[in-house]
Formats: structure tokens, C-alpha cells, sequence
């Protein structure tokens, strides 16, 4: 009796202290309990934003403004931020890495107090950057030229740059800091770099050339990137000879990928964007889909809590992050963001003492837009669909259209059109969709678009987004299914 007591005692403790001992990315070291002290950030490309969130309550604090609202880009620039973009942060929690495409910048604010500490310029198009586990260099990929520029965050400048294929996408490290892996968003390559010397070790082939994403598990084993063009996730050893070990087909507009780990095992989560969902594949010899989860418009960053027990996601098309349960993975909350957001980080201990909302400012316009739906416009291509946001931006409104289900690698036209059923009445063109070798594609517009969203369907004002054969108007593909709602 005292034997079967005794077992079940350590039965007992074995189960509680599982998540304990659990370990999550970026770096190797076990789990830090979910608190006040937390902060989710988000990158508002539109808005040029940082959204700030306080996990503990799922609520948004503020953001920080770094620059005006994309129209500005039609202006000089000389002051400001543009694109807002990508994140990184330092393995302290102190230094939060913002990455701005338009504007060629990194900026490096302060956690604890939102503080912008100070700016470095680089290379056209910056994409993402990460620091390396030591805290002593920031990696930035310049995705529009051929390099990773080294930064030194101490004296913000750059200090050398690898050379490697056109497009490097991201950087991230092994979490004992010995190697560094580069996908590539234009060349079909993956690049593996020794950290110490700074030199290319090894080339791997890339199932596409597009792949925005890449992550590496905190076990230091496995290396995933996601390839967004084609809707599939590679999976390679993080260690010699660094080969493949998996390919997934994951789904349209596949984003973004992170792990966590939990009591009921090891996960990768992927975020689809042309599906609307994130899927959770329980990491093994080989990956197993476990569960797709529905969380919204168009899921871009994603990234895991500092224990594993949940993962936040921003819904580029959505304006808002969900928080996902990992143990059941399930929504438990939603919050709002700013708008067309592209990278998520949780960074644990962001704010040690204080409140952490100093230099804080509300959402004020970028609250403000509106959801569609675009649905098959005939029998051609039954699958066809697309998420629109329309997003105030004062007297301006930018539309992001994101389809699936269209043919692959077609140029499809974008009308204005007097009616969303046939004949659709005077055709206004307002931009050009071009989709990717899985039938999906993301196109923008800027202009004086309320009209797609009058208070009445019967407004003369009224107009409705159509996509068509754009050889042919009279083929449709795509019809707006309502008016839409504005964004609560």
C-alpha cells in the first residue's frame, strides 16, 4: 500500500512540475509564470504603430507612434517612421527592436517605459530583426538588397554586413548562440551561419523562393520556416549536416510560425492567412496536425507566453490579437490593435517596476475600420474567397484585399462596381491582384473609399469591390458578399 501511495505521489508531482521545467523560444530557459510585468507588441504597418498589450488582462495599453499614417509616404519623408513592420527583442526584455521598411530604419525603444532610445538606418527594405542570445549584436535582414547587417545596440550603428542571397527574409539564432539561420524571401535559399566567425557555413535548398519566416525550437533541434508563397512550412535539423527532415503542406498565405511547449507535449503553431486560422502540429519524428484553430482576418505574427501556456496572434485584416489557450487551443480573448499589423513578439519581464504605460497614446483613428467579404462570383472557381479591411485614415482610407482560391500566378482586375450583383453597373479599376503559385495573393489601395462602406445598401454613394478575368470584366471571381460592419 505504501509502495502504490508512494507512486502515485510522484505520478503527482511528475505531472505538476512538467511545465515547470518546459523550456520556450528564442532561448533556453524554463518557463516565466504569464504576469503584469508582460508585453505583447505589435508592428501597425498602416498606422505606423507599436501596439502595446498587457497580457495579464488582454488588454491594449496604448501604442507608440513612430511615424504618420501611410499617406505621409506621399510626401517627402524627413521625420518619422514609415511601414512599420518587424520585431525583435533583447534576451533581457529591455530593448524592443522595431523594424520600418519604408523607411530603412531600426528603432530601438525602451520596455519599461516606451521610450524611443534611439534610430539606426540600413539597406533598402529592412525586414526583421533579432538580437543573438548574448545580447551583444542585432541582426537585420535587408530583404532589398543581398545582406544581414550587424548592428551593435550599445553604440546603434552598424558594425559589418554578411553577404549572402538576393532577399534575405529573417535571422534566428539557436539558443546556444552558435549558429544563425536566414531564410531567403526571393531565393529559393536557407542560409546557415557561424555566429562567432560571421561566415556562411552551409546552403540549403528552399521548397520556394518566398519565405518570410523562420524559427528555431527551444530544444535547439529542429529549424522551421514558412513559405508563403506556395503554402507550405519546411522543417530542417538546426544541427550538422542541417538536413531536411519535413515538408508540410500547411495552406494558403502561411505566415508565421512559433513553438510552444506545454503539459500535453511539444507544438508549432503556423499562422494561414488565406484560411483565416491557425494550425497546432505536435512536433515529433513527424509533425502531426493536432488542431486548426479559427481566430480571424488574415493571422500574421505569432508568438508563444513566457511559460507556453498561451500564443498571441495578430490578425493583419482583424486589427486585433487573439489569445490562444495552448492546452485547449481555444480564443480566449481579443484585442484591439493597430491596423494591417505584421510581427508579434511577447517579451516576459518587459517592465519590471512602474505601470508601463509612459509615452503611451490611444488608438484615436486606427480603431476605425470597417470588415468585407469577398465570395466566388461563379461556378469557375468555386473556392474563391477574400478578407477585405478597409481602414480609416482620415480623409483617406486604405483597402487590403487578401484572396484564396484563385488560379495560381494570374493577374486578376479590381473594380468598383455600382452593384455587387450582375451586371454590376459602371466598373471603376482600382487595382491590380496578382496571386502566388498557390491561387492566394494580397493587394492594397489607397483612396476616398467609404463609399464601400455607406450606412445604406440602397445609397447612390455605394460602390462594391468585384474581381475579375482581367481580360474580362464580364468574368467574375470574386463579388462582395455586404456591406460590412465597423470594427468594435
Amino acid at each position: 500500500m505504501q509502495t502504490s501511495m508512494r507512486a502515485i505521489r510522484w505520478s503527482l508531482l511528475l505531472c505538476l512540475s512538467t511545465p515547470a521545467i518546459a523550456q520556450q523560444a528564442p532561448w533556453v530557459r524554463t518557463d516565466i509564470p504569464l504576469s503584469s510585468h508582460d508585453r505583447v507588441y505589435t508592428a501597425d504597418q498602416t498606422s505606423n504603430t507599436v501596439s502595446v498589450i498587457d497580457p495579464s488582462e488582454n488588454k491594449l495599453l496604448g501604442v507608440i507612434r513612430l511615424g504618420d499614417p501611410v499617406p505621409g509616404a506621399l510626401s517627402p519623408l524627413y521625420k518619422g517612421q514609415l511601414l512599420v513592420h518587424g520585431l525583435g527583442y533583447s534576451p533581457d526584455s529591455k530593448t524592443l527592436a522595431v523594424v520600418s521598411v519604408g523607411s530603412n530604419s531600426i528603432t530601438l525603444i525602451d520596455t519599461a517605459t516606451n521610450k524611443v532610445k534611439g534610430v539606426v538606418y540600413v539597406g533598402r527594405s529592412p525586414h526583421e530583426a533579432f538580437f543573438t542570445p548574448n545580447g551583444r549584436e542585432l541582426w537585420v535582414t535587408v530583404r532589398g538588397e543581398n545582406y544581414v547587417s550587424v548592428i551593435d545596440p550599445r553604440q546603434m550603428k552598424e558594425t559589418r554586413r554578411i553577404e549572402l542571397a538576393n532577399g534575405p527574409g529573417m535571422t534566428m539564432f539557436g539558443p546556444d548562440g552558435k549558429y544563425a539561420f536566414v531564410c531567403s524571401s526571393f531565393t529559393p535559399e536557407l542560409a546557415v551561419i557561424d555566429v562567432a566567425s560571421h561566415k556562411i557555413v552551409k546552403r540549403l535548398p528552399q521548397v520556394s523562393p518566398f519565405s518570410p519566416n523562420i524559427a528555431v525550437t527551444p530544444e535547439n533541434d529542429e529549424v522551421w520556416i514558412t513559405l508563403k508563397d506556395v503554402g507550405k512550412v519546411q522543417v530542417f535539423n538546426a544541427k550538422p549536416p542541417f538536413e531536411q527532415k519535413a515538408t508540410l503542406d500547411t495552406g494558403p498565405i502561411s505566415n508565421h510560425v512559433n513553438f510552444a511547449n506545454n503539459r500535453n507535449g511539444k507544438f508549432a503553431y503556423v499562422t494561414i492567412g488565406g484560411a483565416n486560422e491557425v494550425k497546432a502540429f505536435q512536433r515529433g519524428a513527424k509533425p502531426e496536425l493536432v488542431a486548426t484553430i479559427p481566430v480571424g482576418e488574415l493571422p500574421h505574427g505569432i508568438w508563444p507566453s513566457g511559460d507556453g501556456s498561451r500564443v498571441y496572434v495578430a490578425l493583419e485584416n482583424g486589427e486585433h490579437c487573439v489569445a490562444i489557450d495552448t492546452v485547449t487551443n481555444k480564443v480566449i480573448a481579443n484585442i484591439p490593435i493597430g491596423q494591417t499589423s505584421q510581427a508579434l513578439v511577447y517579451v516576459p519581464n518587459a517592465v519590471v517596476g512602474g505601470s508601463g504605460s509612459e509615452n503611451l497614446i490611444p488608438l484615436g483613428a486606427a480603431a476605425n475600420t470597417v470588415h468585407l467579404h469577398l465570395e466566388a462570383g461563379g461556378s469557375a472557381l468555386p473556392n474563391a474567397a477574400a478578407s477585405v479591411a478597409v481602414n480609416s485614415l482620415g480623409l483617406l482610407d486604405l483597402v487590403q484585399i487578401a484572396a484564396k482560391g484563385l488560379s495560381p500566378q494570374e493577374q486578376y482586375q479590381i473594380y468598383l462596381a455600382e452593384s455587387n450583383q450582375s451586371p454590376f453597373g459602371k466598373l471603376e479599376p482600382l487595382a491590380v491582384l496578382k496571386t502566388n503559385p498557390d491561387g492566394a495573393g494580397i493587394v492594397q489601395a489607397i483612396g476616398p473609399l467609404k463609399v464601400l462602406v455607406a450606412n445604406e445598401a440602397s445609397s447612390p454613394s455605394q460602390r462594391f469591390l468585384i474581381v475579375t478575368d482581367i481580360k474580362d470584366s464580364s468574368q467574375v471571381a470574386l463579388r462582395q458578399t455586404s456591406s460590412g460592419s465597423p470594427s468594435q
